[in-house]
């Protein structure tokens, strides 16, 4: 994991924020798939920091996610 990426260096990505969000931002991560890792930033300060994470990782983030949901 690489949290000192700044986002100057992911600047060429396609970013995408949750549908749950809303119109009005909130507080919101966006994220931006590349080959091998994936990239998150916080919305609200798109100029900060970008927390890079494997893959393999970030599937794991979303299936714990999602199986809490269902709880």
């Amino acid at each position: 994991m690489n949290n000192a990426e700044s986002s100057t260096a992911a600047s060429g990505l396609a970013w995408f924020k949750s549908s749950y969000s809303g119109a009005e931002g909130g507080d919101c991560v966006e994220v931006a798939a590349a080959t091998a890792v994936v990239h998150v930033r916080d919305s609200k300060a798109k100029a900060g920091r970008v927390l890079t994470v494997s893959r393999e990782a970030w599937a794991g983030l979303i299936e714990l996610a999602s199986s809490e949901q269902r709880v």
